[in-house]
């Protein structure tokens, strides 16, 4: 819930309002006002923190650019979003996890899963307490799911890729690829027989990849997020 920054550790025992006003004033402010806009040419500043926003309260799901559209002001094209998107990624801020898949064309023609890069810029989008947050079973899921594609990511990229996989109505959280080396990673927040679909039917077309699930009846949370990505590979 809190994240990982270490400016707003010594915050997370004061009064939360502090800690949430030290995130969006301290760290995301500068980080799209000054290093992004100060370091590249942006036309349309307010359509770049929109998107930063939309990004992270969805982060988790899988979202085409073109839905995004309908969702901000002045939005322009899917292009100009990609773009913005490419930008966040670079500040370290939001990623769109590409699917895994046989081709690199269809791997970069796919609907992106955005994932935030650290799990209170999802947090710090919404007015939920701590306690609120991990009593509404959804939302906690979402943060936990975020938390763990933040973590892969950044000890993973990009030595080691990180996508999601999805072949409709079959999903799977996580993939993760380097070589000949294969790992498919669910992450449960409880019971969710739909998972458990998704990853056999994958496990059925990849034979040769790594099963894994983090949290319930699986991997602790904790444990998994102590080790890098590569650790975590077939």
């Amino acid at each position: 819930y809190f994240g990982g920054y270490p400016g707003a550790a010594p915050l997370i025992r004061d009064i939360e309002v502090r800690w949430r006003s030290y995130v969006l004033e301290s760290l995301i402010k500068p980080s799209i006002e000054t290093d992004i806009l100060m370091m590249t040419r942006v036309d349309k500043p307010a359509l770049l923190k929109q998107t930063f926003e939309l990004g992270c309260s969805v982060s988790g799901q899988i979202l085409s650019l073109n839905k995004m559209l309908g969702h901000l002001q002045d939005a322009g094209n899917a292009v100009t979003l990609a773009h913005y998107l490419d930008l966040l990624e670079q500040a370290g801020l939001l990623v769109g996890l590409k699917k895994y898949a046989g081709t690199e064309h269809r791997r970069r023609s796919s609907q992106p899963k955005f994932n935030v890069l650290n799990s209170c810029l999802l947090t710090v989008q919404k007015s939920y307490t701590y306690a609120e947050a991990k009593a509404d079973r959804t939302y906690w899921g979402q943060i936990t799911e975020s938390a763990v594609g933040a973590h892969l990511y950044n000890s993973g990229a990009p030595q080691v890729a990180v996508c999601y996989w999805r072949e409709s109505p079959f999903e799977v959280d996580f993939v993760l690829a380097r070589g000949p080396y294969l790992t498919a990673i669910e992450v449960m927040s409880g019971s969710n027989t739909h998972a458990v679909v998704g990853m056999n039917e994958f496990l059925r077309r990849n034979p040769g990849a790594k099963p894994l699930t983090v949290g319930t009846d699986g991997i602790p949370v904790a444990e998994f997020l102590s080790y890098a990505a590569e650790h975590w590979l077939g």
